[in-house]
C-alpha cells in the first residue's frame, strides 16, 4: 500500500511520514514530493492539499484529511472525481471544541475582556452579569463538534439553542432546522457559536444583515472556518456596538497576516487555529485505522459526503 502524505510544512510532512509509517508497517508512505512511482499510489493523507497534486495519481482510491473539515480538499479545482474522502474525527478532537467553547463563552458571559482591563487600570470594578440560565447562547451547526458543544453550554446552565441544516434532537437544548428557522433562532441570541461546515450555502453567513439579527451587545464566537466571516461586516459591527465582543480561532489567510486590523482590536480575541486541533499523535492513529478499515472493506466509520461539503 503506498501513502502520499503532505501538509504545508515540509517538516511536519515528514513528521507525519514517520509515525503514519510506525503505525502502519509494511506500507510504503512517503512525501508527495519523494513519491516516484506516482501510479503506486492509493492512498493520500493531506492537510490543504496544493491545487492538482491529488490529480498525479491515476489509481487513487481515498484521501484522507487531516481534520474534521474538507472544504480544504474540496477547494481543489482538479480534484479526482469521486474519490471518497475520509475525515479525521474523534473523542479527543471532540473534547478539545467542547473546552475551547465553553472556555470563550463564559469568558463573554462573565465579561473577562473588561475585566482584565479593569485590572490593568487598578480599578476595582464588580460586573455583574445575569446567571447562566438568563443567558441565551446559539450553536449554529449540530454536527459531532457542535452538537457536543450545545450539549456542554445547556449542562452548564446556558438557555442553549442550536440551528441546523436537518433536524435534530439534543437533550436540553432547543433545535432549530432549515434556513426558514434562522431568523427566529437568532432573534434574542446574546452569544453566537460558529460551528457549520463551510460551503456554497455558509460562506459568509456571518455578516452585516446576521449580526443586526442577534440581541444588541451580543458576542461571537467562529471556530469553524475563516471563510464563514466577513471581516469588514464584524468590524463594522464592532464600531456600532451592536457587537460587544469576538473571538476567533479561523481566518480567511492563516496565519493571519500581522497587518491585520483583528491582532490590535480592543473587542477581538484572536486564537491560532486551535480550538480542536489535532494533536499528531491522536491523529495519526485515528488515520491508520482509517486506513486500514478502508484497505480491508471499502469504507470506514469516518466517510465524508462530499456532495454535501463534509
Amino acid at each position: 500500500m503506498t501513502v502520499a502524505v503532505y501538509l504545508p510544512s515540509e517538516e511536519k510532512t515528514h513528521w507525519w511520514v514517520e509515525m503514519l509509517q510506525g503505525l502502519l508497517p509494511g506500507w510504503d508512505i512517503a512525501s508527495i514530493e519523494d513519491i516516484k512511482d506516482r501510479a503506486a499510489v492509493k492512498h493520500a493523507v493531506v492537510w490543504r492539499p496544493r491545487p492538482g497534486d491529488l490529480a498525479t495519481f491515476p489509481h487513487l482510491e481515498v484521501i484522507v484529511s487531516i481534520g474534521a473539515g474538507i472544504d480544504h480538499v474540496l477547494a481543489d479545482p482538479e480534484l479526482p472525481a469521486d474519490v471518497p474522502i475520509i475525515r479525521t474525527v474523534g473523542d479527543d478532537l471532540t473534547q478539545r471544541m467542547r473546552e475551547y467553547v465553553a472556555l470563550h463563552v463564559l469568558r463573554h458571559h462573565r465579561d473577562m475582556p473588561r475585566q482584565l482591563q479593569a485590572q490593568a487600570e487598578k480599578d476595582w470594578h464588580a460586573i455583574v452579569v445575569p446567571v447562566a440560565p438568563n443567558r441565551t447562547v446559539g450553536v449554529m451547526g449540530l454536527g459531532n463538534l457542535g452538537a457536543a458543544a450545545a450539549e456542554t453550554l445547556s449542562g452548564l446552565g446556558f438557555a442553549t439553542r442550536g440551528w441546523s441544516k436537518s433536524e435534530k434532537t439534543i437533550q436540553g437544548v432547543e433545535t432549530y432546522a432549515g434556513a426558514g428557522t434562522l431568523d427566529a433562532f437568532l432573534s434574542g441570541c446574546e452569544i453566537l457559536v460558529n460551528l457549520l461546515p463551510l460551503t456554497d450555502a455558509t460562506t459568509g453567513i456571518l455578516k452585516a444583515d446576521l449580526f443586526g439579527k442577534l440581541a444588541p451587545g451580543a458576542c461571537v464566537i467562529n471556530c469553524a472556518r475563516g471563510g464563514h466571516l466577513v471581516d469588514d461586516d464584524l468590524l463594522a459591527a464592532l464600531k456600532s456596538g451592536h457587537i460587544k465582543q469576538a473571538t476567533l480561532d479561523v481566518f480567511h489567510i492563516e496565519p493571519l497576516p500581522t497587518d491585520h486590523p483583528f491582532w490590535d482590536h480592543p473587542a477581538i480575541t484572536v486564537t491560532p487555529h486551535v480550538a480542536s486541533q489535532i494533536d499528531a499523535a491522536t491523529g495519526g492513529r485515528l488515520i491508520a485505522a482509517n486506513l486500514k478499515s478502508f484497505a480491508e472493506t471499502g469504507t470506514c466509520p469516518d466517510m465524508a459526503d462530499a456532495a454535501r461539503g463534509y
